[in-house]
């Protein structure tokens, strides 16, 4: 891990996580700080939206893996979109709190073009995970340390965790970053994404009881 850095400094050290820019970001939720990151070991450039005075511990915080159908095009495919809204709102809510945008994290870490062949498969009568594996690729091969690098460099001990994946708790606790809350981020389903996020609960232990008051769509 670099040393922290201002917004114009360098820091010497070519691996890690370096801290390169921070540029104010003015959204629709508010007003937030765009602190930009390079992962010189992925070669992933990263961005955690800052909002707010941050203090060291129970910072509301949302990790959100990259989802250019979801994020951007409004997929209804994943809720990952209605996520992001949330987690942003739910931020401005509280009046600070981070959310570290996660890119490399396409279709669970296989990529935006495997992603969308995964989708055809699902079409098909494969479920999410079935589609991963059917074309040869790891079923989530997300890495969460360089949130919990940049959590570090943010100056962060402990947040309030937005999130219903328990691999995401699991990742940050074993890179020192402690847990006080488990915040769910719990998203309405759809007719079109029924069947993805009961196979996310079934089968990658996605935390996610709502699900059992949805009885009209098989």
């Amino acid at each position: 891990m670099t040393e922290k850095i201002g917004v114009l400094g360098k820091a010497s050290q070519a691996s890690g996580v370096e801290r390169v820019v921070n540029a104010p970001l003015p959204t629709v939720y508010g007003d937030f700080q765009a602190v930009g990151y390079m992962d010189h070991d992925r070669g992933d450039e990263q961005v955690a939206l800052v909002y707010g005075e941050i203090t060291e511990d129970d910072v509301l915080t949302r990790l959100h893996s990259e989802c250019l159908t979801g994020d951007a095009f409004g997929s209804q495919h994943c809720e990952c979109g209605d996520q992001l809204d949330s987690a942003l709102r739910a931020i401005v809510a509280e009046g600070s709190g981070i959310l570290v945008y996660l890119r490399g994290h396409e279709g669970r870490g296989i990529g935006l073009l495997a992603k969308l062949r995964a989708m055809q498969l699902q079409a098909e009568g494969l479920d999410t995970v079935e589609a991963n594996l059917a074309q040869g690729l790891p079923v989530d091969s997300r890495d969460y340390g360089v949130a919990a690098e940049i959590l570090h460099d943010l100056g962060v001990r402990s947040v309030r965790l937005m999130s219903n994946n328990p691999r995401k708790r699991e990742a940050l606790l074993r890179h020192g970053i402690k847990i006080a809350e488990d915040v769910p981020l719990l998203i309405p389903p759809c007719e079109n994404n029924i069947t993805y996020l009961r196979t996310k609960r079934e089968r990658l232990d996605h935390v996610l009881p709502h699900l059992d008051a949805v009885a009209h769509w098989s």
